[in-house]
């Protein structure tokens, strides 16, 4: 396998990886209210409020939150409906580089910028929210370990473009 080839290879492996991340992160935010129900007994189950109490209590009050918002204001739940569709709709950007990376490295710089961004907002917003700022810094995990295969994809396009690579296509 040429250089070439073997760089284009390890660049669409780390895009579909990053991709599928966001695609799960995205879908993930239609049924909140399911999901925590399910959390909250799965952690019961396995004990875990006898041994991280505040993490038990937290996610006991945002399903109760999110039980109340259900029920009396499901109009705004709806936020977190465009919240998942644009992890989606960001997901599907990455198909640019994925098909031509030198061309659109844009996108995956887009994407390492929008990864930083997520510390100053959970900096920010948490605390102006009422978030624990233990769970500020589980979200901002995110923004963290998205940016490394993105890094990770811009250092090898940044080479493929040094060999000269002509456009890739499909």
């Amino acid at each position: 396998m040429s250089d070439r080839a073997a760089l284009l290879k390890g660049i669409r492996v780390w895009l579909a990886l990053f991709v599928v991340c966001l695609v799960l992160s995205g879908a993930t935010a239609f049924p909140l209210v399911h999901e925590l129900r399910w959390t909250e007994e799965a952690l019961r189950a396995l004990s875990v409020p006898e041994h991280l109490p505040g993490l038990a209590a937290w996610i006991s009050r945002v399903r109760e939150g999110l039980d109340t918002v259900d029920a009396e204001y499901p109009f705004v739940l709806y936020g977190t409906d465009w919240l998942a569709f644009a992890h989606l709709v960001i997901a599907v950007a990455f198909y640019g580089p994925y098909r031509d990376p030198v061309r659109n490295i844009w996108v995956v710089e887009f994407g390492m910028i929008a990864c930083a961004g997520i510390i100053p907002l959970a900096l920010v917003c948490g605390p102006l929210r009422g978030i624990p700022f233990w769970w500020s810094v589980i979200d901002m995990s995110f923004g963290v370990f998205g940016i490394v295969p993105l890094y990770v994809v811009r250092k090898k396009t940044r080479r493929l473009e040094a060999l000269g690579a002509p456009a890739v296509s499909g």
